[in-house]
């Protein structure tokens, strides 16, 4: 069964950092590429950067330059490493991954960035 869990997530100052990791289980983490999004309350969900699984890499232009994707191979993990962090960044982050038709979702971890 295809599960993704997020962690990482809390509250941090504007300026700070925070990284999130994506756990992937069900036997697709080599096979599929893995992408973060976010979503900040009355908006629509926003795509924030995906890895895939050749390991090419693509960033919102909102998080070029100060967010990283980067994958773990050892422990089937992707993290989103977050520097800079600004109180428009404030937001429920969550990976997904899409494989065999099907878009499976992690549970999602609050970010909150204080100004």
């Amino acid at each position: 069964q295809v599960q993704l869990v997020e962690s990482g997530g809390g509250l941090v100052q504007a300026g700070g950092s925070l990284r999130l990791s994506c756990v992937v289980s069900g036997g697709i983490y080599s096979r599929s590429g893995v992408g973060w999004y976010r979503q900040a309350p009355e908006n629509e969900r926003e795509f924030v950067g995906r890895i895939t699984s050749a390991g090419s890499i693509y960033y919102a232009d909102s998080v070029k330059g100060r967010f990283t994707i980067s994958r773990d191979n050892a422990k089937n993990t992707v993290s989103l490493q977050m520097n800079s962090l600004k109180p428009e960044d404030t937001a429920v982050y969550s990976c997904h991954a899409q494989w065999d038709g099907r878009d499976y979702w992690g549970q999602g971890t609050q970010v909150t960035v204080s100004s």
